[in-house]
């Protein structure tokens, strides 16, 4: 069994078909026991990434009130989510601090650090994917394994 932190940048190509959708969704075949995690703060990212689509005319109001509902029914099992504590939020005020990054990008990376810290303990790896290359690059800097879905067109 793998284990992957997926960010919203990369979660959003399960949803809307956009370059690295294929590998994306390679993670979710059952048949490869992985176990995906994300940060709590994902759910709502994912919702505002479909309706931004939405409103810019990328998705039909249908086809993304369908994608939302599908988002939240896979939310309850598909992800196991880690919530937002003050020791995620202090973890993340010094890694925007040292790497400059948004707010929201060093949450996913403190959450992101936090499951590796886990999973090194455990002796199992941890797989960081994003498709946001400034934090991918905290992430590597923080030892963390990388993968970027607009890697695999």
């Amino acid at each position: 069994m793998a284990v992957y932190f997926i960010d919203s940048s990369a979660l959003v190509k399960r949803y809307v078909n956009e370059t690295g959708s294929s590998w994306v969704l390679s993670l979710f075949d059952p048949a490869s026991n992985n176990r995906i995690v994300i940060a709590a703060i994902t759910a709502v990212e994912m919702i505002a990434a479909i309706s931004r689509r939405e409103r810019g005319g990328s998705l039909a109001p249908l086809g993304a009130k369908t994608l939302c509902n599908q988002f939240r029914l896979d939310y309850q099992s598909d992800y196991q989510s880690v919530n937002i504590t003050s020791a995620i939020v202090t973890s993340a005020m010094g890694l925007s601090e040292t790497y400059g990054l948004r707010g929201y990008d060093a949450v996913q990376l403190a959450v992101g650090c936090a499951i590796h810290a886990v999973c090194l303990a455990s002796g199992t790896s941890l797989t960081f994917v994003s498709s946001d290359g400034e934090l991918n690059e905290a992430a590597l800097r923080e030892g963390i394994v990388v993968e970027n879905p607009n890697s695999y067109p």
